[in-house]
């Protein structure tokens, strides 16, 4: 049963915070929507759902966390000082979040 809750929390963190993912990535490069389902699969072993993947980037453009610009034919996706704040804001609350279970 352990690892059924344990596996559980992370299918529920993974799909419900993949913003997280996403900007964590893109604050260190920006990078078009295919090679962030890559790179999410690489950095954190799993790969999300091509669908879920581009509702999440744009809401995050839509919501002014992530910008995007065309270079060729692709656009690409940048992080915005906006985006920057939200994952801090993220990373102190999973820090709290430890703090607790401690």
């Amino acid at each position: 049963m352990a690892d059924r809750l344990l596996k559980r929390l992370e299918d529920m963190n993974r799909r419900e915070c993949l913003w997280i993912y996403i900007l964590r990535i893109l604050r260190d490069t920006p990078m078009h929507a295919y090679a962030l389902r890559r790179e999410i699969e690489k950095r954190f072993g799993f790969r999300p759902g091509t669908v879920t993947s581009y509702r999440v980037i744009y809401s995050l453009s839509s919501g002014g966390f992530v910008s995007k610009k065309t270079e060729g034919r692709r656009k690409m996706y940048h992080i915005t000082e906006k985006g920057k704040r939200e994952l801090e804001s993220a990373a102190r609350f999973y820090e709290g979040q430890s703090q607790l279970l401690r």
